[in-house]
């Protein structure tokens, strides 16, 4: 990947360079983060035989992977907000070394959700840094343009790590794929010794409550929209392949992972290009897009056509969705944009944890034919509540 791949605009002409070295460093942690948090989607089937449990079972090892983010995320970020950012940054890097391990050599079940309830703590230390890390790193002017930067691990795990693991998965096995996972770790941490720099903490005298955070005008809209979209992303993620079989397609899961995970890169890319003018715009279309997806889903035959074509579009609507709700969140609360960073990833993980729930429960009550309709139900109102946030959340950029 080459620096003509990023989003650039006139105004990088009159700005210093930026940090690309530290930036993909960045977005190098959110692909191990991403990946280790949705790889199991694509291995469900298999990680449910080799530990012995069901499918629905099995989908609770992402439900516990987001349930040690939504539980500590705000603690831990509130904790360690005096802490030097780096050393702290490599300690959360180094945490996803371990549990991976665990996972790759655990027979357990338990043992391997203990695991992945770890991974999701050091996972929302993680995210509570990357965002904040990649505005500290550059001018105000560039501060949307390096957010889009370290983002862009997550539609690169998606389009090319998770369709990877699954391939691989399925060639030499679930574990050494996790064992992979954490030999790249370990390089990302000698990554981020040469090529990013340390911060210091904040001072006391300048944290702000949760409660004064929460009650700001805008943040409880963005933090709606981020829990109603997630959740009915990962309603249908978390249980892609007991769907794709339902409709005929189970042979198919890496190519439609593969066609997820490359429209949502070209989505985080136009993002990147647009998201400083359209922010407002493109958080309405990605959801109307979500929504055209699942009525479609709803009402299609389970033709190869049409499910390959609205997965495409599905990529479209989520890929850039991490980076506006951030963006939102950050422009909103100002200077408490660390302690709204941590609520935000809090929400993020309580939808990751609702949507392995609740499509588990209707994978064992009404079929996977009943994930659409879900996602319409929260859809629609998540719209609503966007489209409502024009004045705080998600107000229409100013253009000259």
């Amino acid at each position: 990947m080459t620096s003509t791949s990023l989003p650039i605009d006139a105004t990088a002409r009159t700005e210093p360079a930026l940090p690309l070295g530290g930036l993909l460093a960045l977005a190098m942690a959110a692909f191990i983060t991403v990946l280790t948090e949705a790889l199991p989607a694509g291995l469900l089937p298999r990680m449910s035989v080799d530990l012995g449990v069901s499918e629905s079972l099995a989908g609770q090892l992402v439900t516990l992977y987001a349930l040690g983010t939504l539980l500590t995320a705000i603690p831990l970020t509130a904790a360690t907000q005096g802490w030097r950012r780096r050393p702290l940054l490599i300690g959360a890097i180094l945490g996803f070394a371990v549990v991976n391990t665990v996972t790759a050599v655990s027979s357990s079940f338990a043992v391997t959700l203990a695991a992945r309830f770890l991974a999701g703590v050091f996972a929302g230390l993680l995210w509570a840094l990357v965002a904040s890390y990649a505005a500290r790193m550059v001018s105000e002017r560039q501060k949307g343009r390096a957010m889009a930067i370290a983002m862009v691990g997550i539609p690169l795990a998606l389009s090319l790590g998770i369709p990877a693991g699954t391939f691989l998965g399925a060639a030499v096995g679930w574990r050494v794929t996790f064992g992979i996972m954490s030999g790249l770790t370990l390089v990302l941490v000698g990554w981020v010794l040469a090529r990013v720099p340390d911060f210091p903490g904040q001072p006391e005298d300048q944290r702000l409550s949760l409660t004064r955070v929460f009650l700001m005008p805008g943040i409880r809209p963005v933090l709606f929209v981020t829990l109603a979209f997630v959740l009915a992303h990962n309603v249908l993620y978390t249980y892609i392949a007991p769907f794709l079989g339902t409709v005929g397609l189970a042979g198919d899961i890496d190519v439609v992972l593969l066609v997820f995970g490359v429209a949502a890169l070209a989505s985080i890319w136009g993002v990147g290009v647009l998201i400083d003018r359209w922010l407002r715009e493109l958080v309405l279309l990605s959801t109307a897009l979500f929504i055209g997806v699942a009525v479609v889903l709803a009402l299609s035959s389970g033709l190869s056509a049409v499910v390959h074509v609205s997965v495409a579009v599905w990529g479209l609507a989520y890929g850039g969705v991490a980076t506006l709700f951030q963006t939102a969140s950050a422009k909103t609360a100002g200077e408490a944009s660390d302690v709204a960073q941590s609520m935000v990833v809090t929400v993020w993980n309580i939808a990751i944890a609702g949507g392995g729930l609740a499509g588990g429960v209707l994978l064992d009550t009404l079929g996977t034919r009943s994930f659409p309709w879900m996602l319409v139900l929260l859809l629609v109102p998540t719209l609503l509540v966007a489209w409502r946030a024009r004045e705080h959340g998600f107000p229409p950029v100013p253009r000259r």
